[in-house]
């Protein structure tokens, strides 16, 4: 089973592995764009820093960002799942896997990267910043960027159970065929329910969790869903490709 999660803006500084390693990396299929895409960013940054706060959407609050980013290939690294903080990653908690859960974690967890399109758990990553609707010189929209070497990347993924809790815009850089996705919602006393926005990241991160540590093998849904609903999550099996993950307000 494969677990995909959104990344986070927000990340950890610092880090203890050597500098960025594009041929260490995951699925290395990827490895040509990612340094396409790399190389735009950092030539970017260290061209017109100015220009780079702008097209990076950043404030002056967060101004360093850029310089990271012109560091990307010096700076040190860290496993990814270390590297991505946030709502979802605190819900995650990844700070308090034991060895045996770790290591199941990292066997099928990946994130979303719109500078490296997926990595694996412990995919070793510096800090950086670049988001999925980010345009950078001379490439256009990452998406058309990722979109044909992403697919052709996890096509090797057709028999595994791929379970897809990327947000729209990172599902949209590289859809996995036959993937399954997980719509949040709250149910009301009334019955009614609402779409999960903000919170979504949170009880994803939780049933990320859930499912990246158990020690059962899961191979298809309703083993999924055994899994999930002994760890107190309420699915609901809406299609082959679809669960809704109901929460209460």
């Amino acid at each position: 089973m494969r677990i995909l999660l959104s990344p986070s803006e927000t990340k950890s500084v610092g880090g203890s592995g050597a500098p960025l390693d594009l041929a260490a990396l995951s699925l290395p299929a990827l490895t040509d764009t990612r340094r396409t895409v790399a190389g735009a960013l950092v030539a970017m940054c260290v061209d017109d820093p100015d220009g780079a706060r702008a097209t990076l959407g950043l404030g002056d609050s967060l101004a360093a960002e850029v310089t990271y980013d012109a560091h990307l290939w010096s700076s040190p690294t860290a496993p990814a799942l270390s590297r991505y903080t946030g709502v979802l990653y605190d819900a995650l908690d990844q700070s308090s896997f034991t060895r045996a859960t770790r290591s199941r974690a990292e066997s099928r967890l990946w994130i979303g990267s719109a500078l490296f399109g997926l990595l694996a758990a412990g995919d070793p990553i510096p800090h950086y910043r670049l988001s999925a609707g980010t345009r950078l010189p001379g490439l256009g929209t990452l998406r058309s960027v990722w979109k044909p070497s992403l697919t052709a990347a996890t096509s090797e993924w057709a028999d595994d159970l791929v379970i897809d809790l990327r947000s729209g815009g990172y599902q949209q850089l590289g859809p996995v065929p036959g993937a399954v996705t997980v719509d949040v919602v709250t149910q009301y006393p009334d019955g009614t329910r609402k779409v999960v926005s903000h919170f979504s990241k949170h009880h994803k991160g939780l049933l990320a969790r859930s499912l990246a540590t158990s020690r059962a093998e899961m191979t298809d849904i309703p083993a999924l869903l055994r899994v999930a609903r002994r760890a107190g999550h309420t699915l609901e099996h809406d299609s082959a490709t679809t669960l809704t993950m109901v929460t209460l307000p």
